[in-house]
């Protein structure tokens, strides 16, 4: 019973959406039928019609164009019912044929050809039964018309020919009938399709308009006939439909032959983005040496390329950390193990501690380094301590510079003693550690060629690390805190990358911040805990 009403309504959807079609075949016949009577009226005289009953002939054919214009007012189909108003205008046009006939003298092959005319029109119109139902009708009068002439007036001179009329209406009534089937099969299927294309061609717009890559539908002329919203983001100008591409970019539209360009990286646009451009012939089966089509031009941010290679690197590290860690730690606990050995031995003399002490800590500095290129790109939030800059950075170069007082003149701390920031305290060494060992590598080594001195904002405490050397060069700029980037013939270009992931895990930054001459870095860090940390580490303690 539900499959059943589920057909119904598919069918009543369906034609409910061909009621359009119908319509206008419906106007067609109503024209073709005020023709007819038009002719009748105007021509009839002149065609030897109505000689026998002129009154009768006048007053039918009359009343059948009042009926005529009556339907075609606007609603009146509606209100009556598409299928009665059908009927009632084929009765009333072979009561009017029959009219016409039998005041015409009867059976006139002239006549029989106007009403197969309107019975294939009329097929094309009706529906179901009522095509051949009008066939009937129209036999029915003639036949009648016959039979009376032959009982009642002069006989029929060859009534062959009425019963090959009449086979006539049949046939052209059914071949109408079928080629109005066929015609009401093909329209559904094309609306089917028509829908299915317009559904596809939402999905299609839809994936276009959230695709991550630009997409531009180009002319041959260069005009932009289609965009998706992340072009213009990338381009940084809105793509508007038939304007110009080359007023945005005039190296968007390279010379030569769309289908010869493979991938190219260069800068694009008003936003000056690096991006990948590829362009290729939107119809390529159509293409020829003479006549270039539309095409397809894609665009894709290369920084995201970098960083998707920066990932693949960073899964390779993480593989060769992991198979590493464990041959790294067994020397190192050896280490460890072999300082405190001696420890116990050695004389207490204040200069061998001071080494042994070196030797723990780094070796304890070593494993912490372990684990956290072991968590590389997983560093979480942590509470660190409020430590006071200027003791902690008086005993770091201390211990850089091994208390020998050129080398620790080749550095100028201006610290305030005020100043503090929250920090994990083996974290703020490592970050620290770094970015001094660079400035020393790097800079004059004259005194004062390494400058640390703090800023104080409103919730931050900045420390300011510059260097007296040559800088940093324009290109490499963007890539300074790149992993697995360094000029160093020894490095390995994860220095300055996990020290800004620390700086971010302890709710700081560390940015470059130019050259003045040499390489500027600034270290920003909480200068107080806001409320919801302190309660948290009031609940750890």
């Amino acid at each position: 019973m539900n499959a059943m009403s589920a057909r119904e309504a598919r069918f009543d959807s369906e034609d409910d959406r061909l009621e359009p079609a119908r319509l206008v075949s419906q106007r067609y016949f109503n024209v073709l039928r005020l023709l007819l009577v038009g002719v009748f009226l105007v021509l009839g005289k002149t065609l030897n019609l109505g000689q026998d009953a002129p009154m009768l002939y006048s007053i039918t054919v009359f009343a059948n164009l009042v009926l005529i214009l009556a339907f075609g007012f606007p609603g009146m189909v509606e209100r009556m019912g598409r299928e009665r108003a059908i009927t009632i205008q084929l009765i009333c046009d072979m009561v009017m044929f029959g009219v016409v006939m039998w005041s015409s003298g009867g059976f006139d092959n002239s006549l029989a050809l106007v009403i197969v005319a309107y019975l294939a029109a009329g097929g094309l119109v009706m529906e179901g039964r009522m095509t051949l139902f009008s066939a009937a009708l129209a036999s029915t009068i003639l036949l009648a018309d016959t039979l009376w002439r032959e009982f009642f007036r002069t006989p029929h001179d060859d009534i062959s020919r009425v019963g090959m009329a009449c086979l006539s209406f049949f046939m052209v009534a059914m071949i109408a009938r079928m080629l109005a089937r066929r015609v009401h099969e093909n329209a559904t299927l094309a609306l089917a399709r028509g829908e299915a294309l317009g559904r596809q061609e939402a999905i299609n717009k839809k994936i276009i308009e959230d695709m991550q890559d630009g997409v531009v539908v180009v002319s041959s002329d260069g005009r932009v006939l289609r965009a998706n919203p992340r072009a213009s983001e990338l381009l940084g100008s809105q793509l508007m439909g038939n304007m110009l591409l080359a007023d945005v970019d005039g190296s968007l539209m390279m010379q030569g032959n769309a289908a010869d360009f493979g991938d190219v990286v260069q800068r694009f646009g008003p936003g000056g983005r690096m991006l990948r451009y590829r362009r290729v012939q939107a119809e390529p089966q159509l293409q020829s040496d003479d006549v270039e089509g539309d095409s397809l031009i894609y665009l894709r941010d290369f920084e995201e390329v970098q960083q998707e290679v920066q990932q693949v690197k960073l899964a390779a590290l993480g593989r060769l950390t992991a198979s590493m860690a464990h041959e790294i730690r067994n020397p190192l606990n050896a280490i460890r193990q072999s300082a405190d050995l001696l420890a116990e031995d050695l004389d207490a003399s204040q200069l061998h501690q001071r080494l042994l002490r070196i030797v723990r800590d780094n070796t304890q500095r070593i494993d912490r380094l372990i684990r956290e290129v072991l968590s590389l790109g997983r560093f979480t939030h942590r509470l660190g301590e409020p430590l006071q800059l200027k003791p902690f950075i008086d005993n770091l170069l201390a211990e850089l510079t091994l208390e020998d007082e050129k080398e620790r003149k080749v550095y100028e701390a201006s610290i305030d003693e005020q100043r503090c920031m929250i920090f994990d305290r083996l974290h703020l060494h490592q970050i620290l550690s770094n970015l001094l060992t660079n400035a020393r590598r790097y800079c004059s080594g004259k005194p004062g060629s390494v400058r640390l001195f703090t800023e104080a904002g409103v919730r931050f405490t900045r420390l300011h690390i510059v260097d007296d050397g040559e800088g940093i060069s324009g290109s490499d700029r963007e890539r300074v805190f790149e992993p697995f980037f360094t000029r160093a013939a020894k490095g390995t270009g994860l220095g300055l990358y996990i020290a800004r992931e620390l700086a971010e895990a302890n709710g700081g930054s560390l940015q470059y911040a130019g050259n003045m001459p040499g390489a500027h870095f600034v270290l920003s860090g909480l200068y107080e805990l806001e409320a919801g940390q302190e309660e948290t580490k009031d609940k750890d303690a």
